[in-house]
Order: structure tokens, then sequence, then C-alpha cells
């Protein structure tokens, strides 16, 4: 309720440096642990896998590649002119 007030009141700021900075390597954190998760050889013994390792790493990859475009234009890069503006 009190980020809709927010929102609603204009007090709402974008993402800022640290922010991304620290989503950023949140995401590459996940992505390097999945991908090692998801190159170790199954083991028949233990069961099969639960988590989708591969998967959770080109997400977290795909979520670290808008980041760094993210980053990209709070360094000062202008957008295509094709994509809209805010």
């Amino acid at each position: 309720m009190a980020l809709a007030r927010k929102a609603i009141l204009g007090h709402w700021r974008g993402m800022d440096l640290v922010t991304t900075l620290a989503l950023l390597g949140g995401a590459l954190a996940v992505m390097v642990f999945a991908g090692w998760r998801g190159a170790r050889p199954p083991d028949p013994l233990r069961g099969p896998r639960m988590a989708p390792w591969r998967f959770l790493m080109l997400l977290s990859g795909a979520a670290a590649l808008l980041l760094l475009i993210h980053l990209a234009t709070l360094f000062g890069a202008e957008r295509a002119p094709w994509v809209a503006g805010p």
C-alpha cells in the first residue's frame, strides 16, 4: 500500500545505480550458481533433479542482460529511435 501511495504522489523514483548494481550482482551470482548446478552429472541414486537449473541459468542471464541495458541508459546511452520512451 505504501508503494502505491509513493507512486501516486510522484515520489517514486526509478531504479538508481546502487539498486541496479545490486540486482545485477544477484542475477550474475544466480546465473553462475545455476550453471554450475546444471552442468553437474546426474546422480540416479539421489533421484531426479527437482530444479530446472539450466532454465534458471537462462532466466537469470536474460535478467542480467536487461540490467546491463538499464545500466547503460543510466550512464547516458540513448535509446534507439524505435523504442518508446517514458
